[in-house]
């Protein structure tokens, strides 16, 4: 290396130590020239003149005469411009791939760190620039894979929903790394994998409107998927989180983590989610767990417990779509007690509370079909509970148009039970006449016959 270069190096490293980190922190850059020291430092003449020349350089892509007047402006005030940090993070990272010198490779690559972070004492933005240093020391010092860890953890710890789409990715390498060391057990695979895709779900629903975005959240998702895609077995998600369950049952959190986690991958199956689930709704009852415990009870067949968690995911849901979502279930869960009145009265439920709930007068209808062999004592053979039946089928589509498909057909399909005509005619019914279907139904309707 040239005499020159190793001088220049040297008072920039020795410089930058010496400047140290005088300045403290204020998220207005803007305001940093007040709040941190003058702007252009105490000597703002030549402050100005050097920044025009290194920016006039730099612009001219002559980094050769650039780079003296950008490291006087570092030195001397590093408050000048958020350019300095971008600029000289560039024509560092030159040097740093043309060196042939391991010794002075590495000077400039400690040289590429300092910049980041004198960027985060000059101007803050810790969580964005932490990201930036992080991918570059993956870059270039892929060997020190915990101290890359910490960068990007502290990085996205700060920036949450804000964090950079590959700082997000190349978190989740450093994660692996960690685990390939045995630094981290492998559950911390799964909770950053969740902890990612909860950011980058939040990402892909706030850029709805800019194709562009959604485009790089949805590659970044992909990369995630399939790095996790080795650990996220049912078996392997099994293994991490029993152990977990067995170490820290009354954990909320990582209860929440756990069974969100089994669910997502559909592991819903496992003795482990049921247990989970089950724990996480005796210490923290909400909607969301009274509903799986009511579905994994009714996959079991125990349609008590299983009504019981119902009717409490009901009581407990936080909005009208988790109340209808429950109900459905709870309605279906009468319907196999044979509870048919409770089935009914259930789905009336739903339409008290969205009347446009086109799927509720289907059920209805549905129940009522499969009640003729039971409510047989209208001397018709129970073919009086069709009538009744297709009034809910019309009541279905004239509230909502979506259901209109499956209506029809089922009124194709049930229509066809009608009475004959003829048998109408000798037990003096007639057609277009009003009829209370009795048994469990009880409802007003008007007598139809097929000839």
């Amino acid at each position: 290396m040239k005499t020159g270069v190793k001088i220049i190096l040297a008072v920039f490293v020795t410089g930058f130590l010496s400047m140290g980190l005088a300045f403290g922190q204020n998220d207005d850059e803007q305001g940093a020239a007040t709040s941190k020291g003058p702007k252009y430092g105490a000597d703002s003449v030549n402050c100005v003149m050097h920044l025009s020349l290194y920016r006039e350089f730099y612009k001219q892509k002559n980094v050769k005469d650039a780079f003296p007047h950008w490291r006087w402006v570092f030195l001397n005030c590093p408050l000048s411009s958020q350019n300095l940090y971008i600029d000289g993070a560039k024509m560092v990272s030159a040097r740093i791939e043309e060196s042939k010198d391991v010794n002075v490779r590495n000077k400039y690559i400690d040289t590429l760190m300092m910049i980041y972070d004198q960027r985060i004492v000059s101007f803050n933005r810790e969580a964005y620039v932490l990201g930036r240093k992080g991918i570059e020391m993956v870059t270039y010092r892929p060997e020190n894979v915990e101290e890359n860890y910490q960068t990007f953890k502290k990085s996205i710890e700060l920036g949450g929903n804000n964090s950079e789409s590959a700082t997000l990715a190349y978190y989740f390498q450093t994660i692996l790394g960690m685990v390939q060391i045995e630094k981290l057990e492998k559950i911390a695979i799964v909770e950053a994998y969740d902890q990612i895709s909860t950011i980058i779900d939040y990402n892909l629903s706030k850029n709805l409107d800019k194709p562009k975005n959604i485009e790089i959240w949805n590659n970044i998702k992909a990369n995630i998927e399939q790095a996790f895609e080795p650990f996220a077995s049912c078996e392997d998600l099994i293994s991490i989180y029993s152990k977990k369950f067995a170490e820290t049952p009354d954990n909320v959190d990582m209860l929440t983590k756990m069974t969100t986690m089994l669910d997502r991958k559909k592991c819903t199956d496992s003795d482990l989610f049921f247990s989970a689930t089950e724990q996480l709704h005796k210490l923290q009852p909400s909607g969301k767990s009274a509903y799986l415990m009511g579905s994994m009870s009714r996959e079991k067949k125990q349609y008590s417990k299983a009504a019981e968690y119902l009717n409490q995911a009901v009581e407990l849901g936080s909005d009208n779509d988790e109340k209808i979502k429950a109900l459905n279930l709870l309605a279906a869960v009468n319907y196999e007690q044979h509870n048919y009145p409770q089935a009914r009265a259930n789905a009336l439920k739903i339409l008290q509370i969205n009347p446009s709930y086109g799927k509720a007068y289907i059920f209805i209808g549905d129940l009522y079909a499969a009640s003729s062999s039971m409510c047989n004592e209208d001397d018709l053979s129970g073919k009086t509970v069709f009538w009744a039946a297709i009034d809910m089928y019309i009541k279905a589509r004239n509230v909502d148009p979506s259901v209109a498909d499956e209506a029809n057909s089922k009124i194709g399909q049930y229509s066809r039970y009608y009475p004959a005509s003829d048998d109408l005619f000798f037990r003096d019914m007639q057609e277009g006449a009003s009829y209370t279907v009795g048994c469990w139904i009880n409802e007003n309707t008007t007598i139809r016959g097929i000839k």
